[in-house]
């Protein structure tokens, strides 16, 4: 694959395949859904009209390799779940993911990882089940030999109140990130507790809170994906907060939009401007709580 965004499709004139039934084929191969949402009803109430005639962006994960990554890669978070679109177009389905090249460049993890490269063969394994008549399209961008994540991270020290425990920190955190952004227009489609739901199961414990969060904005994705569908490999966007236990320092990050924007070689300003605020508002937002 010589790009970070990867799309498999295939002939749908019968309509035997859905967004249904690519969910369940993710399942059966591994890749837990966590969430499959129809963005068009939201898109038809807030602008009264649709792109497509389907248009889903979803959010899956395999818990085993999260967390194998993430001992190795904490960063692993910002893909913690991975997420795609699926869209119907000219009478064939579009499922739109990353790559390995788009998983190992935005994480900074070596391409050559053995357990980066399972994931990338159970995205693969997953998206042949769901489609098995299907192809990898070529894609009209020029070759990326842009090696940057474009990772937007922070950092921040952390001090208790007292009898506060750390999971109280994290939540007040998370209340008020989410509570400065709800009213710009930001929602946020998933949660995870990672070190509740995967790292505590495996007996690992070198985390005092590792939580992602997926956030998405209407604004946003709608005028994007009207010329860039395939873009939902990144939306919604994962945002991850962790602490490890010997340190006092919070951690956070997402990937900033110049991965859309240049691994989608999007040029046009409807689409970049909403990407570049949202971003800015984000920013703000971390940064007044710093």
């Amino acid at each position: 694959m010589s790009n970070s965004i990867q799309v498999w499709s295939s002939d749908n004139s019968k309509g035997k395949i859905t967004t249904k039934s690519i969910e369940k084929a993710f399942n059966d191969a591994g890749l837990d859904v966590l969430a499959n949402n129809n963005m068009n009803k939201p898109f038809k109430l807030r602008f009264n009209k649709t792109h497509y005639k389907i248009y889903n962006l979803a959010i899956f994960m395999n818990n085993d390799l999260t967390l194998k990554l993430i001992k190795k890669y904490p960063q692993f978070g910002v893909l913690s779940p991975l997420t795609m679109s699926i869209w119907s177009k000219n009478g064939a389905m579009n499922i739109s993911t990353l790559s390995l090249k788009g998983m190992s460049r935005t994480t900074g993890i070596p391409f050559n990882d053995k357990d980066l490269r399972a994931y990338a063969v159970l995205i693969q394994k997953a998206l042949k089940m769901a489609m098995p008549h299907g192809h990898f399209k070529k894609l009209p961008y020029k070759d990326e030999d842009d090696a940057k994540s474009h990772l937007v991270s922070f950092s921040m020290p952390v001090e208790y109140e007292e009898k506060q425990t750390p999971e109280d920190f994290e939540e007040n955190f998370e209340d008020e990130f989410t509570g400065e952004l709800e009213p710009l227009g930001f929602l946020f489609p998933n949660y995870l507790n990672l070190k509740e739901d995967i790292f505590e199961d495996a007996g690992y414990d070198e985390y005092d809170f590792y939580n992602t969060l997926s956030i998405c904005k209407f604004d946003v994705i709608f005028p994007v994906s009207k010329l860039h569908p395939e873009v939902g490999a990144y939306a919604p966007c994962t945002f991850y907060i962790y602490k490890k236990k010997n340190e006092k320092v919070m951690h956070m990050g997402f990937l900033g939009v110049d991965n859309w924007i240049k691994t989608a070689d999007i040029e046009d300003s409807a689409s970049i401007r909403p990407l570049k605020e949202a971003e800015s508002m984000i920013k703000k937002v971390i940064e007044d709580m710093r």
